[in-house]
């Protein structure tokens, strides 16, 4: 009933397998592997393989490493949707009701949401076996990397199922996943690049220590899936959309949002009890005081505590210990407003076509570009002050510590990069919540996007430096990354000196980059939100004329 005659499983089985995305997600998959090993493969037309081992052990962490993440990133796009899903298909209580147990309904969720995740890890096996002829490495240790990918597929999908039973909105169990596994993503590639000199410790670390721990957690939280199926508290939906916050809130274990004081009300105000004024945003009003947490604090809370337990061990290590890498620290506030930001906006105008609201909106007397507003601003405004939250630290260094104080202009242009990303962060996901219908495919895209903007072409410069360390090419493939923050701290000049070779390589950094990456990016955040008042519009003159 598990596996064999799981109709839970053969339905999503074929629901997964025989769409274009899964053809296409594989095709992309391969080829981003192919130009990894391809980009980093030794040139030289002789090699003595008894010297040159060093090569090939750098391409094959690379090699996995670059799976791990993005195992990483996909797992919980697939498994996230699993069960939030039915309920935002009004499917939920039907699946319940149905003569399967819980345990049968989770296992085929999870099982069905992975399955394509592992074709895609099997098919990666003839693409890594070009490594082998290069020497250096065993065989014995590309199947134990293949083990412990298998092995965090499990976890990170067992986590995604999870959040994904606890959430109503398929947006909030996605983030919520992500924030989880990003930990996990961090100190499972610091320990692979840390333990590459101790190939027998880390073989034994992930053939025997990881599939206990990824078992152990993935039962764990399955089961606790699998009870709240049967005891479901959040049954019949179509009666329950809104939450009491009150009541919430003296409910809630840990953190407490109160709404009516300082810092809280900057991101969650209470809701109103006067009158409007004449001059306000109706649409604003309702966003930022109902609209975004009617479905309660816990999404919003989790993150908070999340991210703040993350940060800590960062901010001591990358803003006092080592301040050179204080870009680093830079860079996961970016990751974070990426995998926040997109949260609020992306179901925009998607959510009111998903309640077919959308023409009655219309009809109003407000005009589309105020519609719009309304929306982007309540949205921002939620996910700048979170990342301002992380960015207190960065203020705080900068006033106890020398070497930052006097590298000022980089940590005031370190600031600038974050707001700055933050906003086109938002006006892509409404961009993109403008497009599509359905508030899932805009947050799947609006991530899509972002990764194909940011993360791609730092992962080809990062790979042209460790492999190719030719400062003409470092000067053709940075320019890949006009649209990515990352690329643009990375080239932001620092004048604190480090003994890194990698900072030897960026020694030719200037501020050329970074201040065509600001006007590059403010010209697009202009653009897109230009192309959604012509959406609007469009849909405005066709809801009138019919």
């Amino acid at each position: 009933m598990f596996f064999i005659d799981n109709p839970v499983l053969q339905r999503e089985l074929v629901g997964n397998l025989r769409t274009f995305r899964a053809f296409a997600l594989m095709l992309v998959y391969q080829i981003a592997l192919a130009a990894v090993v391809l980009i980093a493969y030794p040139r030289e037309e002789r090699m003595d393989l008894s010297e040159n081992t060093a090569t090939a052990r750098t391409l094959v962490d690379v090699f996995f490493l670059g799976q791990f993440v993005l195992v990483s990133l996909i797992a919980p796009s697939f498994a996230a949707g699993t069960i939030s899903g039915e309920k935002e298909r009004k499917t939920y209580e039907m699946l319940l009701a149905s003569p399967l147990r819980p345990g049968a309904i989770v296992i085929g969720k999870l099982v069905a949401s992975l399955t394509h995740l592992l074709v895609l890890i099997f098919c990666s096996l003839p693409i890594v076996m070009l490594c082998l002829p290069l020497g250096g490495v065993s065989i014995y240790e590309l199947l134990a990397a293949f083990v412990a990918l298998l092995f965090a597929i499990l976890l990170f999908g067992s986590i995604a199922v999870f959040c994904s039973c606890r959430f109503k909105r398929t947006s909030a169990s996605l983030v919520v996943s992500y924030l989880v596994i990003l930990p996990m993503v961090i100190l499972g590639g610091a320990f692979w690049l840390g333990a590459a000199e101790e190939g027998r410790f880390r073989l034994i670390a992930i053939v025997f220590a990881l599939p206990v721990f990824s078992i152990l957690a993935s039962g764990i939280l399955l089961k606790m899936t699998a009870d709240r199926l049967l005891y479901p508290p959040d049954i019949g939906s179509q009666g329950n959309e809104v939450i009491d916050l009150e009541q919430e809130q003296t409910q809630v274990v840990g953190l407490v949002i109160q709404r009516d004081q300082f810092p809280d009300r900057l991101f969650a105000p209470p809701r109103r009890k006067t009158l409007m004024n004449d001059n306000a945003n109706p649409v604003y009003d309702k966003e930022i005081h109902a609209e975004l947490f009617s479905q309660g604090t816990l999404m919003l809370r989790l993150v908070i505590q999340i991210s703040m337990i993350l940060a800590v061990p960062l901010m001591a290590i990358l803003l006092f210990i080592a301040p050179h890498l204080a870009g680093w620290y830079i860079a996961y506030v970016v990751v974070f407003n990426i995998l926040v930001g997109p949260v609020f906006t992306a179901g925009s105008i998607s959510s009111e076509r998903e309640r077919q609201t959308l023409e009655l909106l219309l009809t109003t007397t407000l005009k589309p570009s105020q519609i719009l507003m309304g929306k982007l601003i309540a949205g921002y405004r939620v996910s700048f002050v979170l990342t301002m939250f992380l960015m207190w630290p960065v203020l705080l260094a900068f006033v106890l510590n020398f070497q930052l104080f006097n590298a000022w202009q980089t940590v005031l242009t370190y600031v600038c990069i974050v707001i700055v990303a933050s906003i086109i962060n938002s006006v892509l996901a409404l961009f993109c919540s403008t497009v599509f219908r359905r508030t899932a495919v805009s947050m799947m895209s609006t991530y899509t996007i972002l990764i194909g903007l940011y993360f791609i072409p730092m992962a080809i410069y990062f790979l042209t430096l460790t492999f190719d360390p030719n400062p003409g090419n470092e000067q053709l493939v940075r320019w890949l990354g006009l649209a990515s923050p990352f690329m643009a701290i990375v080239q932001t000049p620092m004048n604190i000196g480090s003994d890194l070779p990698i900072m030897e390589l960026l020694k030719a950094r200037t501020w050329d980059f970074t201040f065509i990456y600001f006007g590059v990016t403010i010209a697009a955040t202009f653009g897109l939100f230009r192309l959604c008042r012509v959406f609007i519009d469009n849909h405005h003159r066709l809801s009138s004329r019919n």
